[in-house]
């Protein structure tokens, strides 16, 4: 069952108990991410991210990581296009423990400048691990192609130019504008006393003042049809194709969740048995949809020896209109639905998806689905709402392309 709470300062609080587990998991969510940031300051989310796990006023940086493994539990973080999420999972009879670290970092970290300069290091060599890694670039040039300029097309880490102009005056600057209570949500799953939890989050959270009323909206971005290529010495060619897709909240999400089981989600999907088991063509393609405020992108991988490229690219574009001509049948569908409320239950033996599920809804949404609200949704997919969903989203006509590899720029579509 879940429970929302405000504090009197506009922190939003959802927690769902659990009171068969031994643990909970905490998560400090907060409403800013690539999509927040400018040219100038791209990577500032995620390099915020890093900064506070530096050291506050009472811990360092080892003290931090040593409060929660001392006590055999986890501490970390993940920043996305729109959101931060500071996160813990300990046993229950830690949950003090646990909401102090958290609260320590967000209010109390250093931000030394000494800091800042190591950590733009280790995080010029992230990206540099991720060039070294095409299978993951790929997705993040199909991005900026389709979004292109729109923050919602930035990369999350940032770029060499965009980190070297931080320092600890921007880096205050965009956490008063973006690091407030009314933007901020605390979600909690698993085993937890009502009002111990009420009164630790009030006594660490409760004073917090808002330092700045700017706040950023979300322009609609237009979704762009273009196509990018990257030469890298690569073995195998990386490719994917984008179309735009739904917005986070909207019920043909589900649908839409549907088709992709069907056609490219998993290993009985169309495209892993046509291109992969049934030819030998890739080692890896799959698709998945992205949502965000206001947009969505579907996207299509496959990885290959360059010299498959043109023929997989034919066979997935055989795959899309054999989708958009003949749908799918009324079996498929329905295997389809069962595939999800078979994951979606599944997850929710998790205090950490079961956190991550509560928190991420409530600070995009301002609002969360109960179990049997998911699971109604996706009973009432339907062959018709499928099929609008398809005719929407595959649109080849308006189709992006990204690449990486040994490739020439004219050399394919």
């Amino acid at each position: 069952m879940f429970k929302k709470f405000t504090l009197d300062n506009g922190v939003r609080v959802v927690c769902e108990k659990i009171p068969y587990v031994h643990s909970v998991s905490i998560g400090i969510w907060v409403g800013t991410g690539s999509r927040n940031e400018s040219r100038d300051n791209n990577g500032i989310s995620h390099f915020i991210e890093h900064m506070l796990f530096k050291g506050t006023e009472k811990r360092t940086a080892k003290q931090i990581a040593e409060s929660i493994d001392n006590i055999g539990g986890q501490l970390n973080a993940f920043t996305g296009k729109e959101c931060t999420c500071y996160y813990t999972k300990t046993l229950d009879s830690h949950i003090d423990i646990a909401v102090d670290v958290l609260s320590d970092m967000l209010f109390n970290s250093k931000l030394s400048p000494n800091d800042i300069d190591i950590e733009r290091k280790v995080i010029l060599e992230e990206i540099g691990m991720y060039e070294d890694s095409p299978e993951e670039l790929v997705h993040d040039i199909l991005s900026e192609a389709v979004w292109n300029g729109n923050s919602l097309g930035f990369p999350i880490l940032g770029t060499e130019d965009s980190l070297n102009k931080l320092d600890r005056e921007a880096i205050r600057r965009y956490m008063d504008i973006n690091y407030t209570p009314d933007n901020c949500v605390i979600s909690v799953a698993g085993n937890f006393e009502d009002e111990k939890l009420l009164e630790l989050i009030e006594g660490c959270f409760g004073s917090w003042t808002a330092k700045s009323s700017e706040k950023v909206q979300y322009e609609k971005p237009r979704f762009i049809t273009d196509k990018r290529i990257k030469e890298k010495d690569t073995e195998q060619v990386h490719i994917c194709m984008g179309f735009s897709g739904i917005e986070h909240g909207s019920d043909d999400l589900y649908a839409l969740l549907a088709v992709n089981n069907i056609f490219g989600g998993g290993m009985s999907s169309r495209l892993f048995q046509k291109i992969r088991e049934e030819k030998g063509l890739v080692y890896s393609i799959y698709s998945y949809p992205s949502s965000y405020k206001n947009a969505g992108l579907f996207t299509i991988y496959a990885g290959m020896n360059p010299e498959h490229m043109p023929k997989v690219i034919t066979l997935i574009q055989e795959e899309i209109r054999e989708l958009v001509i003949n749908g799918v049948d009324k079996e498929d569908l329905d295997k389809s639905k069962e595939q999800l409320k078979g994951n979606f239950i599944l997850g929710l033996e998790s205090t950490s998806s079961r956190m991550n599920s509560i928190g991420k809804s409530e600070l995009l949404l301002g609002r969360i689905y109960n179990p049997e609200e998911i699971l109604k949704k996706i009973d009432e997919i339907n062959m018709e709402n499928l099929n609008a969903v398809i005719e929407r989203v595959f649109n080849v006509d308006k189709m992006s392309f990204s690449a990486v590899g040994n490739i020439k720029k004219d050399s394919i579509i």
